[in-house]
């Protein structure tokens, strides 16, 4: 898709954010906040930029969505998001955070392609105003055609000037291997991964020696998934550099009021925090499962 034909599909809104139009649904850029640990308090550093498709006014699940969608489309539809994202990021979240987009390395198999796609990105960052560098570009290691591609790809996001994180890790088979010759500056832990882990004394020792390992090679970690307060705290003990989970802020539609989001203390044990909801996602969140009573060691760690 050219970006003259993504620019066609996009429409502005009144309030200077913009939506997409794609056959009968209208789609609409979310954000959700990831939080910086820094002594000891919790501050916003970036945003992860999630699409909320709707029909008829009626909130679409993203995944059903996607399913849907003809491969041949695919790549087409992923221009269209990221472009969307960009678009309001640049009208609704502070300057002075960086913008998680995500990518399937899976359409790239060829360099060409993927070229062109983020000389087109480029384009775009300059007009909204947005630094090159504050763009963190997600791919998840197994996702692609051949290992080959995927660092094509990778080199190509780098030679382009993005940060590169790597999605998903702990998922499926993740290789640590794959990560060193990937080299990417930031890596996000797959939500259910770190929860199994955090249930067990053995488990949050491997997941503490796995963001050592990382720190020691200058790769910042990510815990996503973090619903619960005493995945907090755990998160923070591990070592690990950011969170991102609805027991600090869900996805918000744009425009977000996230703006004048403010540096938090870290909740103490017992204790929950959840901000003001007032402008989340238009569509119901599915509540946090709770935990079984014999796995009790996230909550019982000293």
């Amino acid at each position: 898709m050219s970006r003259s034909s993504v620019l066609a599909h996009i429409v502005r809104e009144d309030d200077g954010t913009s939506c997409a139009v794609w056959g009968p649904f209208v789609l609409k850029s979310a954000f959700q906040p990831i939080f910086a640990f820094h002594g000891g308090k919790l501050s916003v550093s970036a945003f992860e930029g999630l699409i909320r498709p709707f029909r008829n006014d009626v909130a679409v699940p993203p995944a059903s969505f996607f399913a849907a969608l003809p491969a041949m489309d695919r790549f087409h539809l992923e221009t269209l998001t990221r472009t969307l994202h960009l678009f309001n990021a640049a009208a609704c979240l502070p300057k002075e955070t960086a913008l998680f987009v995500n990518f399937d390395p899976s359409v790239f198999v060829d360099r060409t392609i993927a070229d062109g796609a983020l000389h087109d990105m480029r384009v775009t960052l300059n007009e909204v105003g947005i630094e090159v560098s504050r763009v963190v570009c997600e791919v998840t290691e197994q996702k692609s055609a051949s290992l080959d591609a995927l660092h094509d790809f990778v080199h190509a996001l780098r030679v382009n000037g993005f940060k590169i994180a790597v999605d998903d890790y702990g998922a499926e088979d993740s290789d640590i291997e794959r990560i060193k010759a990937l080299r990417p500056e930031i890596v996000k832990f797959d939500a259910h991964w770190i929860t199994h882990l955090m249930e067990s004394g053995p488990g949050f020792g491997l997941l503490s020696a796995m963001v050592q390992i990382f720190k020691t090679r200058g790769i910042v970690t990510v815990f996503e998934g973090i619903e619960e307060n005493w995945q907090l705290e755990l998160a923070e003990r591990s070592g690990a550099s950011m969170v991102q989970g609805y027991v600090l802020a869900r996805p918000e539609l744009a425009p977000t009021s996230f703006a004048a989001f403010p540096t938090v203390a870290l909740p103490m044990p017992g204790t929950s925090f959840v901000r003001p909801r007032a402008a989340e996602v238009d569509q119901p969140e599915p509540p946090p499962q709770s935990r079984p009573p014999a796995k009790t060691f996230g909550r019982k760690i000293v």
